[in-house]
């Protein structure tokens, strides 16, 4: 069965000159202010889609590289995953790149990168954003 969470968002006024508010509703964990001068310069304490596209990614790759390392028998003791959305107005999103690194005892480096490919590869979210390029800096820390 299919899991579903909705948000939602209410905009008003033009594209350049307008705001909006996204709501995470399924949570319930708040509601954040968007405009397109958040979204194509400066933050300014303000959110985007690429912002919440990124925060979905590093969790969704975080949750597949857990289960990829608990498959091959290791457990990692920690895990930090950054990812970097970017937008190009007039093109849209162009990329995603996933930095990583953890800490995982017992594994050769070999094995740690080829399970960060995989966990890459087959997370949902990345397969979600299969149009644009997706890179991966895996990082094993001692």
């Amino acid at each position: 069965m299919a899991t579903i969470r909705n948000a939602h968002t209410v905009w008003n006024g033009t594209l350049m000159e307008g705001s909006g508010q996204t709501t995470l509703d399924s949570s319930g964990l708040g509601t954040y202010d968007v405009t397109w001068k958040a979204r194509s310069e400066d933050a300014n304490g303000k959110t985007s889609p690429e912002e919440l596209i990124a925060a979905a990614h590093s969790a969704c790759f975080s949750m597949a590289f857990s289960n990829g390392l608990a498959e091959a028998g290791y457990t990692a003791t920690e895990i930090t995953t950054k990812a970097a959305v970017d937008f190009v107005p007039g093109k849209g999103i162009q990329t995603s790149k996933l930095t990583v690194t953890a800490k995982v005892p017992g594994i050769s480096e070999d094995e740690f990168q080829k399970i960060a490919d995989g966990a890459k590869a087959g997370c949902p979210v990345s397969q979600a954003l299969a149009g644009i390029t997706i890179t991966l800096d895996a990082t094993l820390e001692a």
